[in-house]
């Protein structure tokens, strides 16, 4: 007869090695992302992604308040008075977007809020998205070299990948020790 196996327990925290930054302020995140309605975090976090970098160079969540029915939330966003009028004429496929986001048809509202840039104090902070790194050049031997490791490849988007990725690693190694060899 089969022995029966204990239920399964996961690690302790040792035994888990490393987490990530992420991993560890989930737990506070999430409380304070509840407390201003937001169950779902993502929604703050990726909000450029979600709403795309038109809408979100104009507007960002500031909460979200259910009703007492539960036929759906109110999400109410923050926004300059210029832009508020452009973003009013956008708000049902940002709300369609948002949705998405949840999986299902979360917010049944969606509420702006204008001030000036600097008005209130959920206004003085900006959001802005960190500009793309800029990458040094790399050198034309690199780009010669990368070249021929990937030329016998056929299929021309293959190839173009391959030539990147010689280039990072040749490039990685004459930072690190001064040659490429």
């Amino acid at each position: 007869m089969a022995k029966k196996s204990a239920p399964y327990t996961p690690p302790s925290r040792r035994a888990r090695g490393f987490e990530t930054a992420s991993k560890l302020m989930d737990t506070q995140i999430r409380k304070a992302g509840e407390s201003r309605g937001f169950a779902v975090s993502r929604l703050l976090t990726h909000w450029e992604e979600i709403a795309g970098a038109d809408i979100a160079r104009i507007s960002r969540p500031v909460k979200i308040s259910y009703g007492k029915g539960g036929l759906g939330a109110n999400l109410t966003l923050l926004t300059t008075g210029a832009a508020g009028p452009m973003l009013q004429m956008q708000l049902p496929a940002l709300r369609e977007k948002v949705n998405a986001c949840y999986g299902y048809n979360a917010i049944a509202r969606i509420t702006l809020t204008q001030t000036a840039a600097s008005g209130f104090a959920d206004g003085q902070a900006e959001f802005a998205h960190a500009p793309p790194k800029r990458t040094r050049p790399i050198a034309p031997e690199i780009r010669q070299d990368a070249a021929a490791t990937a030329a016998g490849v056929q299929d021309d988007s293959l190839r173009t990948a391959l030539e990147r990725l010689a280039c990072n690693v040749l490039s990685k190694a004459q930072n690190t020790k001064g040659n490429y060899t």
